[in-house]
């Protein structure tokens, strides 16, 4: 009697993507402000969430009409699109804390 190898194919776990942070960046022109919020958002995302976000730097001098959509008061202003819900910070996001808690990486406390 002759034993027959049967091969099972086994289902392959799916990998969870992970989330893709999509942030929006409100800036003026290239005012030492705008720059540095650019600056240390780039850090703070690449620190925090490494390959996991993209970042839409929106120029209001050229594209005034955009402030609208996400009701912006103030530059710079980051606006946390996704995951959701959206969350908004104003300002040159040097206090790392003050970013961790207003993206909803850490909670307030």
């Amino acid at each position: 009697m002759k034993t027959k190898l049967v091969k099972r194919r086994v289902a392959a776990t799916p990998r969870r993507p992970a989330k893709l942070w999509q942030l929006r960046l409100y800036v003026t022109d290239s005012t030492s402000k705008s720059l540095t919020a650019f600056s240390n958002l780039k850090k703070f995302c690449e620190s925090h969430l490494k390959g996991r976000y993209r970042i839409t730097v929106i120029d209001l001098v050229k594209h005034p009409h955009l402030a609208k959509g996400d009701q912006i008061l103030a530059i710079p202003t980051v606006v946390r699109k996704l995951p959701k819900p959206v969350r908004t910070i104003i300002g040159n996001l040097s206090n790392i804390e003050h970013v961790l808690v207003g993206l909803d990486l850490r909670p307030a406390g």
